[in-house]
């Protein structure tokens, strides 16, 4: 048995998120069950993470074990597979890793984006938040700050979850306006279930002047999610980048 990393996207709209789930269609199913007619044989998917449903991946990493053909000749297993997967799922590579490889517990960081904008666009509609006005980019990005003061994101979090620590180190969280979109960008070694979202929720009502930058401060110590914003819509949420040590692909 070898073992192979794919790096794939997909567009969420239609799936009950990445993780395989009793009631309701989800993209690590679709994966396992177009892999399973390819390979002819049981595959055990394993994903960099969880995406909520509804929420998109520009890049997203999952490795599984085979002693088919075919994963000796990646680019060709990524070939035929992207036949058989539908529209709305791609595989960009194949990466042959070492056997002790794991594409959850291996990676460094994950990169997430949430979009927004004021403009009524038809076109980007599924993908981007529609804002009814314009906020105060500043006082968020103010507020954003404070987050690197922190470790506990119990504020944040979906309530009655199996997570054994509500601790997440964040990297990198602003917001940026490009043309009429405004972007929030996080960075975190880990991330809670909704958290993202909850965010963002909050952030939005400092930069409507709901809430204030220290206001802001005193949610995250509360560590209690009843006192944070409401969760923004998932469909402007996507996870971006997932990074691996250096050299990590090079068997």
């Amino acid at each position: 048995m070898a073992r192979l990393f794919l790096r794939l996207a997909y567009d969420g709209t239609m799936y009950h998120g990445w993780q395989m789930q009793p009631n309701g269609t989800t993209v690590q199913q679709v994966m396992i069950t177009e892999m399973q007619k390819l390979l002819q044989h049981p595959v055990s998917l394993t994903g960099c993470g969880r995406t909520d449903t509804g929420v998109h991946a520009r890049e997203f990493y999952a490795h599984f074990d085979s002693d088919h053909k075919l994963i000796n000749d990646p680019d060709e297993l990524v070939r035929r597979l992207n036949r058989m997967l539908p529209g709305d799922v791609v595989v960009y590579k194949g990466y042959p890793v070492a056997d002790h490889c794991n594409s959850r517990f291996d990676a460094i960081s994950r990169t997430y984006k949430y979009y927004t904008s004021c403009a009524k666009n038809p076109f980007d509609r599924s993908w981007v938040v529609k804002l009814n006005k314009t906020p105060d980019i500043a006082a968020m990005n103010s507020a954003a700050a404070v987050l690197f003061e922190f470790i506990d994101f119990t504020s944040f979090s979906k309530l009655h979850t199996q997570t054994a620590t509500n601790n997440c180190k964040i990297s990198e969280a602003h917001w940026d306006k490009e043309g009429d979109k405004t972007i929030f960008t996080i960075t975190a070694d880990r991330f809670l279930r909704n958290m993202v979202r909850a965010i963002v929720g909050t952030l939005l009502e400092v930069g409507y002047g709901k809430e204030s930058v220290e206001s802001f401060r005193q949610i995250i110590e509360k560590q209690d999610r009843c006192h944070a914003g409401m969760s923004v819509p998932a469909h402007g949420l996507f996870l971006e980048k997932v990074q691996y040590p250096e050299d990590y692909f090079k068997l």
